[in-house]
């Protein structure tokens, strides 16, 4: 026995971030857990005041639908509150059987499999798919589900600095000495930067060293491709990546994740993925809102949907970026097999939802976010180790549902935070400085 015992909990007691979490708190800039009162919409009530609503990731604005709830009602009222039991068990009912049809067809593939999250859909796919002897190759930006389930799985961990294809490449050289078979996991657009992977490139290495890919889709699919089924598709890469991920807590107005991929693979998840076998399944008015949501989507509604959002994120971005705010400038899609007549796509350039602004220091960042919500504007607030030292940011991001005049009133109130803030903070970083 030791002398003295360690103590698990000190950790809790002595941890980094505690000084400056209890400043924080006290200074009443705290970013995190904010209450919304209220549905999540363009304007939100949110601690007694309404307040623009640029940090939802309701993209296609559906959570209010009258289609969507119904659909959870339906479910609810069929089905109860809760299946109190794993997919594997009693909790598997004909909506999710409908539900995974769906979905293949949407992403154009054998199958898919439904999980109760999205995080859970990465942990089961990746920590399922790999084995010890295996390597996984992960770019830097991709989302902490990912990483997660890349540690869940043992394989050896290779990761390649955001979006550089030739760090990608000498990844991919070296692992062909690991002995085993190898994956490479990217977001199709990443959640913090709102930039665009270069899967055409990531494809072609991944052919060239006999590597399978897997993409997440969570902030594509439902945003970008003639069906919003996500980055392969506006690429026209569908037929290239082997496995796409994705979530139903964002354009699909719910919660929950799917993985769709061959036939074969989706039936050996669907037996052996741990986070799929052993966790409880979704509630039916989650499953049955996700259904109504991907209906909408698919439907004549759907094109319209797209093309508003992604009219909206370019008028956010282009509004920010004349007041003189560090974004991502407009990306360019102009590949081979490309929908260049894709919704949102002009002149052969996209904007996606997320807008991030650089701001650079933390405590700046988070003192730039105050100014903004007692603005009644509320925007996400990226801090690290969720982003690189220095590199804190303002992640905002735009709805289907907003109106021209809405985005307008929140660019003069950024407009006023900002002439406001640099007179008693400092300038913010300049436009240009922010790069995918």
């Amino acid at each position: 026995m030791p002398e003295t015992p360690i103590d698990v909990f000190e950790k809790a007691r002595t941890h980094e971030r505690l000084a400056q979490l209890r400043a924080a708190r006290e200074a009443d800039v705290l970013p995190y857990f904010r209450l919304l009162e209220g549905p999540a919409r363009p304007v939100v009530e949110m601690e007694g005041a309404e307040r623009i609503m640029l940090g939802s990731n309701n993209y296609l604005g559906l959570t209010g639908d009258e289609r969507v709830v119904q659909g959870a009602r339906d479910a609810l009222a069929r089905y109860g509150t809760g299946l109190t039991g794993s997919r594997l068990l009693n909790g598997t009912i004909p909506l999710h059987l409908e539900l995974e049809h769906e979905l293949a067809e949407w992403m154009g593939t054998e199958d898919a499999l439904v999980f109760t999250t999205g995080h859970q859909a990465n942990l089961g796919v990746i920590g399922t798919i790999l084995a010890p002897r295996d390597t996984v190759i992960a770019d830097s930006g991709d989302h902490a589900s990912i990483l997660d389930g890349c540690l869940l799985s043992r394989a050896k961990l290779r990761p390649f600095r955001h979006n550089r294809v030739e760090k990608l490449e000498r990844a991919l050289q070296r692992a062909a000495d690991d002995g085993g078979g190898v994956l490479v996991v990217v977001d199709g657009v990443f959640s913090m930067e709102g930039d665009i992977a270069p899967l055409t490139r990531i494809c072609a290495l991944c052919e060239r060293y006999g590597a399978r890919l897997l993409v997440d889709e969570a902030h594509a699919a439902g945003v970008l491709g003639r069906r919003g089924a996500g980055t392969a598709e506006l690429l026209g890469l569908e037929d290239r990546v082997d496995l796409r991920v994705g979530t139903f807590s964002k354009s699909l107005a719910a919660c929950g994740g799917f993985v769709a991929g061959p036939a074969d693979v989706i039936d050996f998840l669907r037996i052996q993925s741990r986070a799929y076998l052993f966790t409880a399944s979704g509630v039916p008015a989650a499953v049955g809102a996700t259904l109504a949501a991907l209906r909408v989507l698919r439907g004549p509604d759907g094109p319209p949907l797209l093309e508003r959002l992604l009219n909206n994120a370019r008028l956010l971005r282009d509004g920010l970026e004349r007041l003189g705010f560090a974004v991502v400038p407009s990306q360019s899609i102009d590949v081979p097999g490309a929908q260049l007549d894709a919704p949102g796509v002009v002149d052969g350039t996209i904007v996606t939802p997320i807008v991030p602004v650089l701001v650079g220091d933390d405590w700046k960042a988070v003192l730039l976010w105050k100014a903004l919500y007692d603005a009644g504007v509320f925007v996400n607030t990226a801090l690290h180790p969720a982003v690189p030292p220095g590199g804190a940011l303002l992640r905002t991001s735009v709805m289907a549902t907003h109106d021209e005049s809405t985005i307008e009133e929140a660019l003069t109130r950024f407009a006023h935070v900002k002439a406001t803030f640099e007179s008693e903070h400092g300038a913010l970083p300049e436009r240009g400085a922010l790069h995918p």
